[in-house]
């Protein structure tokens, strides 16, 4: 383990533009309420807390003379710590009825409440306790300036403690979830981010700190270069990706010591988790603006990173595994091409074409995914397709074209048996990409909608690349005569709402095209 004078070198993190730390008096205060319609208690109040810290940070008072005053205060400050609440205001019962609002109608119930009254007797402390949801009952003429002091000290500390519960809470939920949608194509991130808050409540870092101006981030090295997966705080990417988090050279080479290390970092407001698995993944979890770790929390941290390592491994494995079948599934579907002697980069337009589509349709990235990963395989029946068929550079006879018409039914029966999702997907497309939106296409004559959005998609991509690329039986179609086409089967062979989707993209159909393109290919 690295020692303490090493790791406080190493940790440049806190060089940033914007430096933080648990010690610093720049953290956010504790909000302390006082609702009390006499303002001599205001200011009697304020000055017996005059110079109070707890945590290193300040209060801030949020002054109210009157219930209404109360309610629309702690809607405008959800994250009041506590709340000196007067019984006694414009009526009887007014702190009681607050009490009850901010419980039962504003569903808070975190913010300690802590009930002052100058007449015992209108609110007996037994009844109120039980029935109004009261952390604590005090008579006005007791809060003396020591009793104050002791006050705030333990409806705060209780404060924190439950918030970092909820932390914890939430931080476990992100990581349920994310272990319940492991095998979902994005669920990395998801879990990476559950880990982050969750490592994050073990360190007691305040709700809402990593949010100011310290942070956290997972990373992973591939070979020599770093991969940020989750960022939070400081070093999360608003309207991005965490691909765009750019750190400097400094962090950079932080982060590149402890992975020499291979050892976890405890310093000044700062910690860095290093932890590698059996198949050569080497992650990194850093989180800053943290107080003095003790020997307990350590120990908890180092369990709770060999649990993460374990669980980084299984996603990893997984995603090998997803990206075989994807690359079989590529190379069937490149080898068909190969076969009908067309070039492997059809697929891939078509693949990237059909994404596009997708997404612009209003699909979910991940079962726009799923079609681009399918639509490779919309032509794998044509492996059952004689040559001289397959090949022929004229015109076919009917006799022919009924026979090439079975590569629908081939490839859907190649492949209707898998229980894997890509591939049945492919199945879907394999049978219906040749069906027509007016019902003249084949083999099974559907119409409109009742045609799977999987296999329309992949019609207007492949007859759309088919028409610009150069075959064994046509050259290749200049793009104005394409669109023509498309606009003509518009309603007639296509979707209309994916050719208007294709039209009104053409910047990006241009620049799919033209990062696949072939020598026979017109993309302009």
């Amino acid at each position: 383990m690295l020692d303490q004078s090493r790791a406080n070198e190493m940790l440049v993190f806190a060089d940033n533009d914007t430096p933080a730390s648990a010690n610093d008096k720049e953290h956010r205060p504790w909000k302390i309420m006082i609702v009390d319609d006499d303002p001599g208690i205001h200011d009697v109040t304020m000055l017996a807390l005059d110079g109070f810290t707890f945590g290193n940070r300040d209060l801030e008072f949020v002054q109210c003379f009157s219930g209404e005053e109360a309610m629309q205060a702690i809607r405008l400050h959800p994250d009041t710590a506590c709340i000196l609440l007067d019984v006694v205001m414009e009526t009887d019962s007014a702190g009681l009825d607050v009490a009850r609002k901010i419980r039962e109608e504003e569903g808070n119930t975190m913010v300690r409440i802590v009930l002052r009254t100058g007449q015992p007797g209108q609110a007996p402390e037994r009844d109120v306790i039980r029935d109004y949801d009261i952390n604590d009952y005090k008579e006005k003429t007791e809060l003396t300036s020591i009793k104050l002091f002791t006050l705030m000290h333990s409806v705060l500390r209780s404060y924190r403690d439950i918030q970092t519960i909820e932390a914890s809470k939430r931080g476990l939920t992100h990581i349920i979830e994310a272990s319940a949608n492991i095998f979902k194509l994005s669920s990395i991130d998801q879990f990476a981010g559950g880990v982050l808050e969750q490592l994050t409540a073990l360190l007691h870092i305040e709700p809402g700190a990593l949010y100011m101006n310290s942070g956290g981030l997972a990373a992973q090295y591939e070979d020599d270069c770093l991969r940020v997966i989750a960022g939070t705080g400081g070093y999360s990417v608003e309207n991005g990706t965490n691909a765009d988090l750019v750190l400097n050279e400094e962090q950079l080479n932080t982060l590149s010591d402890v992975r020499d290390l291979k050892a976890n970092v405890y310093a000044d407001h700062a910690f860095i988790g290093f932890f590698d698995d059996r198949i050569g993944n080497e992650n990194l979890l850093y989180v800053d603006g943290i107080e003095k770790i003790d020997p307990l929390d350590r120990n908890l941290v180092e369990l709770f990173t060999r649990n993460v390592s374990i669980a980084f491994e299984n996603i990893h494995l997984h995603e090998d595994l997803e990206a075989t079948q994807r690359e079989i599934v590529y190379m069937l579907g490149e080898a068909v091409e190969t076969r009908s002697k067309e070039t492997g980069n059809h697929v891939k337009r078509v693949a990237e074409l059909s994404k596009l589509l997708a997404l612009e349709y209003g699909l979910d990235l991940e079962e726009a995914e799923i079609i681009k990963l399918a639509s490779p395989l919309h032509d794998v029946g044509k492996i059952g397709i004689p040559d001289a068929i397959l090949n022929k550079p004229g015109r076919h006879t009917d006799e022919e074209r009924q026979i090439m018409k079975t590569h629908a039914e081939i490839g859907r029966n190649m492949l209707a048996g898998s229980k894997r999702r890509i591939l049945q997907a492919g199945a879907i497309i394999a049978n219906e990409h040749h069906e027509r939106w007016d019902g003249a296409g084949y083999p099974n004559g559907k119409k409109n909608r009742d045609i799977h959005i999987y296999g329309r998609i992949t019609a207007v991509a492949d007859v759309f690349d088919a028409l610009g690329s150069a075959r064994c039986y046509k050259e290749a179609w200049p793009m104005d005569k394409v669109i023509d086409l498309m606009k003509e089967e518009q309603g007639q062979q296509f979707d209309p709402r994916l050719v208007d989707i294709l039209l009104g993209n053409m910047e990006k159909v241009t620049a799919i095209c033209n990062r696949y393109t072939d020598a026979g290919a017109h993309i302009e």
